[in-house]
C-alpha cells in the first residue's frame, strides 16, 4: 500500500524542498517506486531534480484546476525509480480559482488518489504558505513532515502549523498523522545549534526524527546542477542524512526489516 506525505513549513528557508527532492531520492534508490508532486509555484523542487521549469506546459496546476490526469503529466527523473509532477507559476492563481469550488480542500486529494496505487510512496513538496494549496496538500495526505532549522527562530510559527494540522486533522482529514518534525541545517559546532535540538527534542519527544540533516556545502550545490544530492554525490554526508532519513520512515512505517545493529548509517 502506498504512502503519501507531505512535507510543511510556513517558514521559508528550513530545508522543506531539500528534504523533498532528497528524500524522495533516498527512498527511489533503495527501490521504492516515488513520485514528487511540486506544490509550490516557485518550482525548486522541479528544477532540484533536472527538469527545467521554462520547459513545463503541464503541471499539478492543470491537474487540479481542468482536471487534467496526472498519469499523462508525470516526468521520469535522472534517479531510478524517482518520477515528477513539476510545478510552475501558474500554481500562484489556484487559490484564487478553487475558491469557489465545492469541495476545494479536497482537489489535490482527487488527482493523487488518480495515482497513488502506482507508487510505494507520493511526496508532496508544499509552499512556504498555509494557503489553499498546502491545506490541499494536508487533507490529501497520510502523514506530515514538517522541517525545522536548527536556529534561533526554529519554533516560531511551529504551534501556528501545527494548529493547522490539528484543524485539519479535525474537520478534513482525520487519518492524518505527524511523520515527524526533522531538524535540518545543523552544524554540531555552533553552541546554538545544539541549544534548538535539545529545546525541540523536550518539546516534541517523540515527534522528532532521531535522524538529523547536517549543513553540509554538496548539499548545497547539488541543485544548481540539477541533481538530487544522491546524483551529486552518494558519498558526502548529506546524502547519508537522507538515507539514514529514509530508512527511518521505512522502519516507522513498518515497510523494512533492518538489523538492529543496522539501523543506522555511520557518518
Amino acid at each position: 500500500m502506498s504512502k503519501v506525505i507531505a512535507i510543511a513549513n510556513q517558514k521559508g528557508g528550513v530545508g522543506k524542498t531539500t528534504t523533498a527532492i532528497n528524500l524522495s531520492a533516498s527512498l527511489a534508490v533503495l527501490e521504492y517506486k516515488t513520485l514528487l508532486i511540486d506544490a509550490d509555484p516557485q518550482s525548486n523542487a522541479t528544477s532540484g531534480v533536472g527538469v527545467d521549469p521554462k520547459h513545463v506546459k503541464t503541471s499539478i496546476y492543470e491537474c487540479i484546476i481542468d482536471d487534467v490526469a496526472p498519469q499523462d503529466i508525470v516526468i521520469e527523473t535522472n534517479t531510478p525509480n524517482l518520477h515528477l509532477i513539476p510545478a510552475h507559476i501558474d500554481l500562484v492563481g489556484a487559490e484564487i480559482e478553487m475558491i469557489n469550488l465545492p469541495n476545494r480542500e479536497k482537489m489535490m486529494r482527487k488527482v493523487i488518489d488518480k495515482i497513488r496505487q502506482d507508487y510505494d510512496f507520493v511526496l508532496v513538496d508544499c509552499s512556504p504558505s498555509l494557503g489553499l494549496v498546502t491545506v490541499n496538500a494536508l487533507t490529501a495526505a497520510d502523514s506530515v513532515i514538517v522541517p525545522v532549522q536548527c536556529e534561533y527562530f526554529a519554533l516560531e510559527g511551529l504551534g501556528k502549523l501545527l494548529n493547522t494540522i490539528k484543524i485539519v486533522q479535525t474537520r478534513l482529514n482525520t487519518d492524518l498523522e505527524i511523520e515527524g518534525i526533522l531538524l535540518t541545517m545543523y552544524d554540531s559546532r555552533l553552541r546554538l545549534a545544539n541549544q534548538v535540538v535539545e529545546e525541540v527534542r523536550m518539546h516534541f519527544r517523540d515527534l522528532v526524527f532521531d535522524t538529523i540533516i547536517y549543513r553540509n556545502i554538496k548539499l548545497g550545490e547539488a541543485p544548481s546542477f540539477g541533481e538530487t544530492i544522491i546524483m551529486h554525490d552518494a558519498q558526502s554526508r548529506g546524502s547519508l542524512n537522507h538515507l539514514n532519513l529514509a530508512r527511518e520512515i521505512l522502519q516507522k512505517s513498518g515497510m523494512t526489516k533492518i538489523k538492529e545493529e543496522d539501523k543506522k548509517i555511520k557518518v
